[in-house]
């Protein structure tokens, strides 16, 4: 950073006061600060005093420094520090900082910077022969997308060209400043792209999807809850035909009552439609078929421990043979069921829904087809976790070779 110094004395005014509206504002800023802190106002009062003069001088830092009853020393290292602070005149009708940081120097700065010094001095921090017009380079000023840029006095003006910068200067030379629209100075909206929107070009649609959505999963969610347990709807889906676990046969196929068979989840078959979940007693009259409800909305202690239950309700004697057409392959109850938590994304929770649904293996999950995961995933509460988690790739890692594949396959350990 180079030496900041204060104005030669030639250039100094005699003395200076805050006038009256900047007083008042002075005193409000002052007023901000606790009790014994109130040197800390500095800043923005320095500020006043610049806008009031259009630069800082030396009686301008010390009226500060008095009215905040501080040594003159912190005043002025203070106003040398920040470059903010014009410590010497500037043009009274502007004075234009460059921006000479990377991105505006890419886009043609150095010929901005040539204008200045054709138009107003040669070097900078120095006026017109009239004291009208000065500039300044200065680091980044905050419309890189814009570039290249200036700022006059407070406002910016942004996608310069050398041509058009020169036309700015004259327009405030000759007191018409306020005519020159303030940013882009090219057919761009804000910082958007000059060339127009390339995305989100119909924006209102899109909104009013997105509106319509979130009210839709709204009035869903509200209806969902002003409805019992008990009456709750039944899902679509056919559980039976979706199950990863389950398969139940067609109507032909059908085992009696009598003969019924069970697999590891809950089965459903003609012979426990007409079977009471609650008391595990055979209704009389004809079967009405129904749609299957989902395995987690069985109560039965049976069910609940992931045991294999017949048409009496009780626990079935006979397991189901490998070739029953409702198992799909790999699915079998083991003496020692893997265990599921070491697949990341599967906590005790959720292995305790996969056995309850007869999923009790890492080679079964790892068979699973995209209707089936979508099957499981209806059950969970955090829906998309089985994709986002990849349990498939995990599940076949681990059922080859156990901890060791996981690691090889995913370089750390399982969980």
């Amino acid at each position: 950073m180079s030496v900041r110094r204060l104005a030669e004395d030639k250039l100094q005014p005699k003395t200076f006061a805050f006038n009256a509206a900047n007083a008042v504002e002075a005193d409000k800023w002052i007023a901000k600060y606790p009790k014994g802190r109130q040197q800390s106002a500095i800043i923005p009062l320095l500020m006043i005093a610049q806008d009031q003069e259009g630069w800082v001088s030396k009686p301008a830092i010390e009226h500060v420094a008095d009215r905040l009853a501080m040594p003159y020393i912190r005043a002025l290292e203070v106003a040398t520090f920040y470059t903010q602070y014009q410590l010497k005149p500037v043009g009274t009708k502007a004075h234009i900082q460059v921006c000479g940081t990377t991105p505006c120097m890419l886009r043609g700065s150095e010929a901005l910077m040539d204008v200045c010094r054709s138009k107003i001095h040669h070097d900078q921090f120095h006026t017109n022969k009239s004291g009208t017009l000065s500039w300044e380079e200065v680091e980044c000023l905050g419309a890189c997308v814009n570039a290249p840029m200036v700022m006059i006095f407070k406002d910016t003006y942004e996608d310069l060209t050398p041509e058009r910068l020169a036309e700015i200067i004259d327009l405030f030379e000759a007191g018409e400043g306020a005519s020159v629209p303030l940013g882009p100075q090219i057919d761009r909206e804000v910082s958007a792209p000059a060339a127009g929107l390339t995305t989100l070009k119909d924006e209102k649609a899109i909104l009013k999807s997105t509106r319509d959505a979130e009210a839709k999963q709204a009035a869903e969610a509200e209806a969902a809850a002003s409805i019992p347990p008990s009456q709750a709807a039944k899902p679509k889906t056919d559980a039976a035909e979706t199950s990863p676990a389950v398969k139940s046969p067609s109507a032909e196929k059908a085992p009696p009552a009598a003969e019924a068979v069970t697999s590891p989840a809950p089965a459903f078959s003609e012979a426990k439609a007409n079977t009471s979940i609650d008391t595990g007693k055979e209704r009389k009259g004809p079967i009405e078929k129904t749609e299957p409800e989902p395995a987690s909305a069985f109560k039965s202690p049976e069910m609940s421990k992931g045991e294999p239950v017949g048409a009496s309700g009780k626990k079935a004697a006979q397991k189901p043979s490998l070739d029953d057409p409702r198992r799909p392959a790999g699915v079998d109850r083991p003496a020692t069921p893997d265990d599921l938590k070491l697949i990341s994304g599967v906590g005790p929770k959720i292995e305790g829904i996969l056995h309850s649904l007869g999923i009790y293996t890492f080679a079964q999950i790892a068979g699973w087809t995209a209707e089936q995961r979508a099957w499981v995933d209806s059950y969970l509460n955090f829906k998309g976790r089985i994709d986002r988690d990849d349990w498939v790739k995990q599940a076949d890692a681990l059922a080859r070779g156990g901890r060791a594949e996981y690691v090889r396959v995913f370089g750390k350990e399982p969980r």
